[in-house]
């Protein structure tokens, strides 16, 4: 069942980022809190990594037992390990090297060198399995309830990587799938599909700047999933639309939240 999105409208890109990440510590600390740890999964790209660099500049990040803290991610640029192009490359160097994470608890995809070598699509199986290692019977499927799972939505509206009409974002059995000929490069990665995204009990997606106003527009404007990827990504419990006001700029006013910041 979806839930209807709520949309917040910062004024720029850097407000946007230090309130997303204010919000990401408070929803950690309470499903710590609450169940003794917490689930997110990361995404990639401009505004995923400028959220990660704002939540490690953020006084309130000691709040988060960083111990009991699992880190998943949407996408993954299938690439060898330590390329800079690859999004835990550049969320380590953003965020996660300075934060005393438990390792085995840093689910990285798997690189293109990695145990799978260049078949991405055993790659893919691999992660779907560690997915499934990870759920347990109250979660009542093959992937955990993440707390929250954060994406970036693309100027073509594409999430994590699925992308418009491809098969991908057609996919509703498996939970993750290797990716070939995406339309932008590299044309090869891994990628949740919409039914591991939808398991989350939040999606967040990001989106600043003036070439996301069209994809932003699109995807709430009740366009189907094929077509517009974000349209299909919504959560158990909350679906958020994290904006500054160039992104939300060809919005109708009637989508507008009564107060945004």
């Amino acid at each position: 069942m979806s839930t209807a999105p709520q949309l917040v409208v910062h004024r720029d890109k850097e407000l946007m980022a230090q309130a997303a990440a204010a919000r990401l510590i408070t929803r950690i600390v309470d499903a710590q809190a609450s169940r003794g740890s917490a689930s997110v999964v990361l995404t990639g790209g401009r505004n995923g990594n400028g959220l990660l660099a704002a939540l490690a500049a953020a006084p309130a990040r000691d709040a988060i037992d960083w111990s009991r803290l699992d880190l998943w991610w949407g996408d993954e640029r299938f690439l060898p390990e330590g390329d800079p192009d690859r999004n835990v490359t550049q969320a380590r160097e953003a965020l996660l090297d300075s934060v005393p994470l438990d390792p085995k608890r840093v689910h990285a995809m798997p690189a293109s060198d990695g145990p799978y070598g260049t078949d991405v699509d055993a790659a893919a199986a691999a992660y779907a399995e560690e997915l499934a290692a990870a759920a347990g019977p109250e979660n009542h499927g093959p992937v955990p309830t993440f707390d929250v799972l954060m994406l970036g939505v693309g100027p073509d509206t594409h999430v994590a990587s699925l992308f418009p009409e491809l098969p991908a974002v057609r996919e509703t059995d498996r939970t993750v799938v290797g990716v070939h000929g995406a339309p932008k490069p590299p044309p090869t990665r891994v990628t949740l599909t919409l039914p591991a995204i939808r398991a989350a009990r939040e999606v967040w997606l990001l989106a600043a700047g003036e070439d996301k106003a069209g994809a932003a527009a699109i995807a709430l404007s009740g366009a189907g999933e094929i077509q517009a990827p974000a349209a299909g990504a919504y959560g158990r419990s909350r679906t958020l639309w994290l904006l500054d006001a160039a992104a939300a700029s060809g919005l109708p006013r009637s989508l507008y939240p009564p107060a945004s910041a």
